[in-house]
């Protein structure tokens, strides 16, 4: 289009000529992080944090395990689309969603230039019952287990570069996914190379990765935690095993008590001798009015 003339229609002409046929446009996509608790064989209760995936049907990277997830309509917007995807293919309908990241790495998928965001959501395990549908052959619930080798620091001059490896595993009765990824920090953002990988499909590997730290972060600062007990009160043992359980480690009761004490309420119920307590239901606006926490996230 002419310089001149464009410089002086009005928009209303300039989007009826415009051609964005001009311009590469690349596929978009969601991929969504869904948690839960589940048992291991040995424990009458929760004792495991668990990662929903799919098998996937078709090509590519068919019969490999994926996030949930899939292509962006012309006419829904990202929320709408994950919210789709993951009914469509796992029958899940969680009420929490938070966008994690986009990843757009060129080649990270091998049909066509694919940029997806990723989204963190978690339901409580009363509510992780799954129908597979759509294009995913199965849907099931994974034991997600990371740690951390080989962390290396060198300074130069004023900039101080971290590179560490960490090991994903994903369990249950019928299937063991592993990945290694090499993780390096020089600055911002942290960069992962997915460099061993056993069943899990496109870069997912580095996107659970991803999300799996961000969702324990998320722990400490939400109240998302309170969404994986099925009971409305609860003791503060029970409180904290679940807390344990997302972040993989023992913590002490007063590093426990520090992140969770403006959280809940103390009521007058009690179980076996032990007080019972429940959900803060005004914490997240109480927060939010001292400046606590940042709603956006």
């Amino acid at each position: 289009m002419d310089l001149i003339k464009e410089e002086t229609q009005s928009e209303q002409e300039f989007l009826a000529n415009y051609d964005a046929s001009q311009y590469d446009r690349p596929s978009v996509s969601v991929d969504i992080l869904v948690f839960t608790l589940g048992k291991s064989k040995r424990s009458p209760v929760a004792d495991t944090l668990q990662l929903l995936l799919i098998k996937r049907k078709n090509h590519p990277f068919k019969d490999h395990w994926a996030l949930p997830g899939g292509f962006v309509e012309i006419d829904e917007n990202l929320p709408e689309a994950a919210c789709r995807e993951l009914q469509e293919e796992t029958s899940l309908q969680p009420r929490y969603f938070s966008q994690l990241h986009t990843y757009g790495n060129v080649g990270r998928d091998p049909r066509t230039r694919v940029i997806s965001t990723a989204y963190l959501s978690v339901v409580s395990p009363n509510e992780n019952s799954l129908q597979a549908g759509d294009d995913a052959q199965e849907a099931a619930w994974f034991d997600i287990n990371c740690h951390t080798e080989a962390l290396n620091i060198s300074q130069v001059a004023d900039a101080s570069t971290y590179q560490w490896s960490d090991y994903l595993t994903l369990t249950n009765e019928n299937q063991q996914l592993s990945a290694q990824l090499n993780l390096q920090r020089k600055g911002s953002p942290i960069q992962q190379m997915i460099v061993a990988n056993n069943g899990l499909a496109f870069d997912h590997a580095a996107i659970i990765n991803h999300g799996l730290k961000s969702f324990r972060q998320k722990i400490k600062m939400t109240d998302w935690l309170f969404q994986l007990i099925d009971e409305q009160y609860f003791t503060l043992a029970q409180l904290q095993k679940v807390y344990e359980i997302v972040l993989g480690k023992t913590v002490t009761s007063a590093d426990f008590w520090t992140d969770m004490a403006d959280k809940i309420l103390k009521t007058e119920k009690n179980l076996a001798q032990q007080p019972l307590y429940m959900r803060d239901p005004l914490w997240l606006a109480k927060a939010f009015s001292k400046g606590a926490i940042d709603l956006w996230n």
